[in-house]
């Protein structure tokens, strides 16, 4: 639309991962660092979170651009799947026929992917298991992921597993269950936004990659600008200067400066980051500290009101995924209360039932008694002795 106007090759400011457009901040570079020590060393097991739009997928990209021909990546990006569902989307990725794992149970679809693994591993082979969009796994799939990475003969990984998520990942990892798969993990690793002059060392990378030679398509006065309304997050940079772009086209202007950046803000709407309400974050340890004071009210709960959530926009997922657990954790609870509530029914049938058996063993005694006594027969009178029919004379 605007390339030729710019003397642009291509859009700089596209939203999907294009690992040719990374820039490397000193936290991307951190984290793709780690991923590549868990490649190219074989050792073991990373993880790795970051905001929405921080660029983590596009780090994934990148090492996949890099792999050599004798590692193999299973890469799984559809997360929300049971366990037999994700060994199977596995299995797909090292290219079984998807119509000849239906029907295959647990064990079958475990028994085929040791035996590749096994059989790569002796070839020389090296698989790598990532998984992006880690945060939707559920426990039982982390579980079998757990016992995956637990796959070691003669000492070395035969599977190097890479979690990517979002930082709700952190919050399920940190769950007391989860604690033996957390033993495992060898690397962590939470990739920041970027800082105010990252984020123009950001804008010009692109802009160079995309055909500009200088990258000064953007006067420098907008930087603050662009900072304070995306908070160094690049996907939103991305959608912030696109906007400002076809701005300039539409007004024919050369470059974008503060006045066009200000129109593309109108355009999108948004608000300064700063004036977004910031909820506190919410811990797992703080989830079961919340949710065990369901059974203990305190005197100073104010049940008749509840308060307001004006938190940003990615908070709303971690505020769902929290009421959820709570709700899970609830029905949990009462499912307890129910059971006890049957055995005292149960313990209070009983003990009316002998009450019963008791009054019933009691009235029966009483009532055997007065037949006893209203049938006695009759005893006649003694004979009246000699003096006592004198004295009545």
């Amino acid at each position: 639309m605007y390339l030729n106007f710019f003397g642009l090759n291509e859009q700089p400011f596209q939203l999907t991962p294009d690992s040719q457009y990374l820039y490397l901040s000193g936290s991307h570079m951190r984290a793709k660092a780690y991923m590549d020590y868990t490649v190219w060393k074989r050792d073991g097991f990373v993880v790795i979170t970051g905001e929405i739009g921080a660029g983590k997928t596009t780090l994934i990209h990148k090492l996949l651009s890099e792999v050599e021909g004798d590692v193999k990546i299973i890469r799984i990006f559809q997360t929300q799947l049971d366990e037999i569902e994700f060994l199977q989307a596995m299995l797909v990725e090292l290219g079984y026929e998807p119509s000849n794992l239906k029907g295959n149970g647990k064990v079958e679809l475990l028994s085929l992917l040791n035996d590749y693994l096994l059989q790569s591993y002796s070839e020389g082979k090296h698989i790598v298991l990532i998984v992006d969009e880690a945060q939707n796994l559920s426990p039982k799939v982390l579980e079998e992921i757990r016992m995956l990475s637990g796959l070691e003969p003669d000492k070395e990984k035969i599977l190097n597993i890479i979690l990517v998520g979002q930082p709700e990942l952190n919050d399920t990892l940190s769950r007391p269950d989860m604690e033996q798969l957390v033993q495992r993990i060898r690397l962590r690793f939470h990739v920041s936004a970027l800082s105010q002059d990252e984020t123009w060392e950001y804008i010009v990378h692109r802009l160079r990659v995309a055909g500009s030679p200088e990258g000064d398509l953007f006067d420098p006065e907008v930087l603050t600008t662009v900072y304070n309304y995306t908070g160094g997050i690049p996907r939103k940079i991305n959608i912030l200067c696109d906007t400002a772009l076809i701005c300039a086209f539409a007004d024919s202007a050369q470059r974008v400066t503060e006045t066009v950046m200000q129109e593309a803000v109108s355009e999108l709407q948004w608000k300064p980051v700063a004036e977004r309400v910031k909820a506190p974050e919410t811990t797992a340890a703080d989830f079961y500290a919340q949710s065990d004071a369901f059974g203990t009210p305190s005197a100073h709960d104010n049940t008749g009101s509840a308060p307001n959530f004006a938190g940003r926009e990615d908070q709303w997922g971690k505020l769902f995924s929290l009421v959820l657990r709570m709700m899970s954790d609830m029905s949990f609870r009462m499912k307890r209360v129910d059971t006890r509530l049957e055995r005292l029914e149960s313990m209070l049938a009983q003990s009316n039932c002998l009450d019963k058996e008791a009054s019933s063993s009691r009235e029966d005694g009483a009532d055997h008694g007065q037949r006893s006594s209203d049938q006695q027969p009759d005893v006649p009178p003694a004979p009246m002795s000699n003096m006592q029919i004198a004295g009545k004379k």
